[in-house]
């Protein structure tokens, strides 16, 4: 842990559309800060899964929220080497397939789908907290439901193309007009959905990385971590990260 004090308690918290390089971002911070990492959207990606490897249609919401109690999902929190299991079943590679991809937007907009899991990314952030230790969240919902009490919070985004670029190379041989077709599809399904859309707060820091490399994002990330823990450190309360967001993106606004 940097000089500025211990991360006791800090809670990072990333929203953000795909592409946006929030996965990249978190387990970059966690990594540098000694913190736990969480994706949300890969506990999404493990519920659609278990749905099409069970015969549930994922756009059958009914279906869908009748069987969202059923699969047992738990994550590891290493950002060095991240894990999801889903009834004992390392299923990390199983998720990111395109077929998980086409049905995850519909899933995760299911109420009883994010009730549930929602749940468990709280219990995971008070187990770190319980621990002595801080943690990174990244998802779509992270600042607005998951945990509004974050003493960071940022919402990271990037342009169409930026995006769309980053998200083909991680899948072999795709199309990037089709990859920045499906990336609109499901901006606008998961920014449009009843129960926790995609926003942004207004305590939340935007960061447009389009032009940042990742080791550009990731310091000004730890940056504003620094800072919440010297703030948390010097007896201000938890909700401090406001201000250190705002402070910040007076700094980058510079750079």
């Amino acid at each position: 842990m940097s000089a500025q004090g211990s991360a006791e308690g800090v809670v990072v918290a990333i929203d953000g559309p795909s592409g946006s390089g929030k996965s990249s971002t978190a387990k970059g911070v966690a990594s540098a800060r000694d913190l736990w990492y969480l994706d949300t959207g890969a506990m999404y990606r493990a519920m659609t899964w278990w749905m099409q490897h069970h015969g549930v249609d994922a756009d059958d919401a009914a279906a869908v929220a009748e069987a969202a109690g059923r699969p047992d999902i738990s994550m590891g929190t290493d950002p060095a080497a991240p894990t999801v299991h889903v009834d004992g079943r390392d299923v990390a590679r199983e998720i990111r397939t395109q077929q998980v991809t086409a049905g995850v937007s519909a899933v995760s907009a299911v109420p009883a789908v994010r009730e549930r899991l929602v749940a468990m990314q709280r219990e995971t952030i008070a187990l770190a907290r319980s621990r002595a230790a801080g943690i990174v969240v990244e998802g779509r919902d992270i600042t607005t439901v998951v945990a509004p009490d974050a003493q960071v919070k940022i919402y990271l985004t990037a342009s169409a193309e930026a995006r769309a670029h980053r998200r083909s190379g991680e899948l072999s041989g795709s199309d990037i007009d089709a990859v920045q077709a499906d990336l609109a599809r499901r901006d606008l399904l998961d920014s449009s959905r009843a129960d926790s859309p995609l926003t942004q707060t207004a305590d939340a820091l935007e960061l447009e990385t389009t032009g940042l490399g990742l080791d550009e994002v990731v310091a000004i990330l730890l940056e504003l971590t620094d800072r919440a823990v010297a703030a948390a450190g010097a007896g201000d309360r938890p909700g401090a990260g406001k201000a250190v967001g705002e402070k910040q993106a007076e700094g980058s606004a510079a750079r």
